[in-house]
């Protein structure tokens, strides 16, 4: 994780369902997205401290995330609070997880760049979006972005018109949809986009949109100049 981003975005609010995690990675930095038995998303840097396992590969048993490795649990702050092999131990305080804020705008879920983050620096909320797809490709922020004002959306006349929201956060409109994409840089050459798009948009067409966008995207004729 970096400084230059205050947020970056993460995973698609409706793939983390609750007491399950996931993987993500931000300019090269590992991190687990998990939610508790409640619902509340948490980002922590992917590694337990007893042994450096993926925390991606736990489980989640209520508000802990337990490593899968020799089942340390942590709490919904990262403080280690339980050993199975030492039951009776008061574990120290020092035995804590690194995290990073996380909040939940327009259906994406955010990770901040230190573990206190300004909320305001975050895209405008807006109500009523319903997800697509999150779209993983071997590129930069750019090429996507050409890709996208090159690509005719579903059912709309021309190309779209791309508009920057927030450093990584973009409107996609033609003049029958709009598509909102959060952009996830994961390193010099990959990202993510997480789309969403107005209530009562042709969600399968947008998907299989998407799709397509990807090989675009991978393709070397779709080099930017």
């Amino acid at each position: 994780m970096t400084e230059k981003t205050a947020w970056t975005p993460v995973a698609l609010s409706a793939a983390i369902e609750p007491s399950t995690s996931t993987g993500a990675v931000v300019n090269g930095t590992e991190l687990v997205v998990w939610r508790d038995s409640t619902g509340n998303a948490h980002v922590w840097e992917d590694r337990c401290p007893h042994r450096g396992m993926r925390m991606s590969f736990g489980f989640v048993r209520g508000d802990h995330l337990a490593c899968l490795y020799h089942g340390w649990q942590y709490d919904t702050a990262g403080q280690c609070r339980h050993i199975p092999a030492h039951p009776q131990l008061e574990v120290p305080q020092t035995i804590r997880m690194q995290t990073f804020a996380a909040v939940e705008r327009n259906g994406v879920i955010w990770a901040g760049s230190t573990a206190e983050v300004d909320a305001a620096s975050l895209p405008a909320e807006i109500e009523g979006l319903v997800p697509v797809r999150s779209l993983y490709a071997d590129c930069t922020p750019e090429k996507a972005i050409a890709a996208l004002s090159a690509s005719a959306l579903p059912g709309a006349t021309g190309t779209p018109e791309v508009e920057r929201l927030a450093e990584n956060y973009l409107l996609v409109a033609s003049d029958t949809l709009r598509l909102f994409a959060a952009v996830q840089t994961m390193g010099p050459e990959k990202i993510a986009l997480h789309i969403m798009a107005e209530a009562g948009a042709p969600v399968a067409a947008l998907a299989r949109y998407a799709q397509a966008l990807r090989l675009t995207l991978e393709t070397p004729l779709a080099e930017v100049a």
